[in-house]
């Protein structure tokens, strides 16, 4: 059963996938088009995140931003073995229901141009494409910035 909860980033198990996650990125993109936290980042008083297990087994990870105005989606990896199995949406749920605790009226994510998984899982979601937000360069060729209103 996967269970969804805080956690450290620091832990070996996320640390890992955190790694991974950074390996395919900087394989996929051009380096100015990538935009993923270090894992002191995700450590930051403004973030909260969060892991998926199976029993002792860290199977994905995820992360809320807190931005003025809205959250912002970061650091979303699940193991290549653990993915069609409903980790990435448990992980994306937990994030939505603890934007909404904190009464935070939207979130919003950037993506790359060729996670065609990930397009695919936020639109599920009920994210919708959107313009370049925050620091982010509005000519960010690999990217794709896409949002959400939580009710």
């Amino acid at each position: 059963m996967i269970a969804v909860a805080p956690g450290d980033p620091h832990d070996p198990q996320a640390a890992a996938l955190l790694a991974a996650s950074h390996a395919l990125m900087q394989s996929l993109f051009p380096p100015e088009d990538n935009f993923f936290l270090d894992i002191d980042a995700l450590c930051a008083p403004d973030i909260r995140f969060f892991v998926a297990r199976d029993g002792d087994r860290t199977l994905g990870t995820g992360a809320l931003a807190l931005r003025d105005g809205y959250g912002e989606v970061k650091s979303m990896f699940v193991a290549p073995e653990a993915r069609g199995k409903g980790v990435a949406a448990a992980i994306l749920s937990r994030i939505e229901d603890e934007a909404r605790t904190l009464g935070l009226p939207e979130l919003k994510l950037e993506t790359g141009t060729l996670l065609h998984d990930a397009h695919r899982l936020y639109r599920r979601h009920g994210f919708r494409t959107c313009g370049a937000f925050g620091d982010y360069p509005a000519d960010a060729g690999s990217s794709v910035f896409m949002e959400k209103t939580l009710g």
